[in-house]
C-alpha cells in the first residue's frame, strides 16, 4: 500500500456500484493531527477552568470540601471529551469530526452506507491499541499492510475512510442533457403518486451519489432506471413507464421534492 489514495468499488445493497477514493495513511495523519491539536486544546481549557476555579477556593473554609470533588468533576469531563470526541462528531456529521471535515474525508461502512452508533464505538474503542506503541504505530502499520488503508478499528468495526463527495446542489443539476449525450429538452418531471416521504436515508445517499458521479460512469441512463426501478420495487409500486433519457431528470426531481419537503 502507497502513501497515496485509491479508488475502490463499492456495491451498495441496491445492486449498484459506485467509486470511492480511499484516504490514504497521508490524507488521514493530516486528519487525525487535526483532531489532535482540537482535543490537546479542549483539555488544556478544562485544565485552565479547573486551575482557577481552586484557585479561587484556595485558603477558604470551602476548599478542604469541595475540592476533591471539583477534581473529580473535571477529571470526568476530560475523559468524556477525550474519549467521546471522535464518536460524538462522527454521529453528528455523519462520519466526519472537524479535522476529517477540515481535510475532505469521511467515515462509512463496507457497503457505502452511513456509518451507526455501533460501528463508531467499535473504531474509536480500538483506537487505544492503533496508538501502540505512540502515534498509531500500530494503526500505521494495519494501514499499509491492508489494501483499503484501514486501521485495526476500521476492520473490527467494518468501516472505511473515503475521500467525501461535494455537496449536491439542486441548481447545479440541469434538467437537460450534460455534454456527451443526446441534447434533448424535457418536459417537467411529475411526480404525482411518488412517495417521497418514505425514502430512507439510504435511498437518498443513493440517488446523491449517482448524481454526483454521473459523469464518469458508463452506462449512466441504464443505471439510472436501474436505481428508479429499486425505489420502486421496495416502496411497493409499479415499475415506472419511463425513458432512459427521462430516468436521471426523475431522480433530480425526487430529490428536489425531498429538499423542497425539509425546507417547509
Amino acid at each position: 500500500m502507497s502513501l497515496s489514495d485509491e479508488t475502490i468499488d463499492i456495491q451498495t445493497p441496491e445492486n449498484v456500484a459506485f467509486g470511492y477514493q480511499v484516504a490514504g495513511i497521508g490524507s488521514r495523519f493530516l486528519a487525525a493531527l487535526l483532531d489532535t491539536l482540537l482535543i490537546v486544546i479542549l483539555q488544556a481549557a478544562i485544565f485552565i477552568a479547573r486551575a482557577l476555579i481552586l484557585s479561587a477556593l484556595d485558603r477558604s473554609v470551602l476548599d478542604e470540601k469541595f475540592s476533591p470533588w471539583i477534581i473529580a468533576f473535571f477529571g470526568l469531563i476530560s475523559f468524556i471529551f477525550y474519549s467521546g470526541y471522535y464518536v460524538l462528531f462522527e454521529m453528528i456529521w455523519n462520519g466526519q469530526t472537524p479535522g476529517k471535515r477540515w481535510v475532505g474525508l469521511r467515515v462509512i461502512r463496507k457497503d457505502g452506507t452511513p456509518i451507526t452508533l455501533s460501528e463508531s464505538l467499535v473504531r474509536n474503542l480500538a483506537r487505544a491499541v492503533d496508538f501502540l506503541p505512540f502515534a498509531y504505530g500500530i494503526g500505521v502499520i494495519s494501514m499499509f499492510l491492508d489494501k483499503q488503508s484501514r486501521r485495526l478499528g476500521d476492520l473490527a468495526a467494518g468501516t472505511l475512510v473515503v475521500h467525501d463527495r461535494a455537496p449536491i446542489s439542486i441548481q447545479s443539476l440541469s434538467t437537460k442533457r450534460m455534454s456527451g449525450l443526446r441534447m434533448q429538452s424535457l418536459t417537467k418531471i411529475s411526480l404525482d403518486g411518488f412517495p417521497v416521504e418514505r425514502l430512507t436515508d439510504n435511498d437518498l445517499s443513493l440517488i446523491e451519489d449517482f448524481l454526483f458521479r454521473r459523469d464518469q460512469l458508463t452506462h449512466r441512463d441504464s443505471l439510472a432506471i436501474q436505481i428508479l426501478n429499486t425505489l420502486h420495487q421496495r416502496l411497493g409500486l409499479p415499475l415506472p413507464t419511463i425513458s432512459r433519457l427521462e430516468a436521471e431528470d426523475t431522480l433530480v426531481a425526487i430529490l428536489q421534492a425531498v429538499q423542497n419537503r425539509e425546507d417547509e
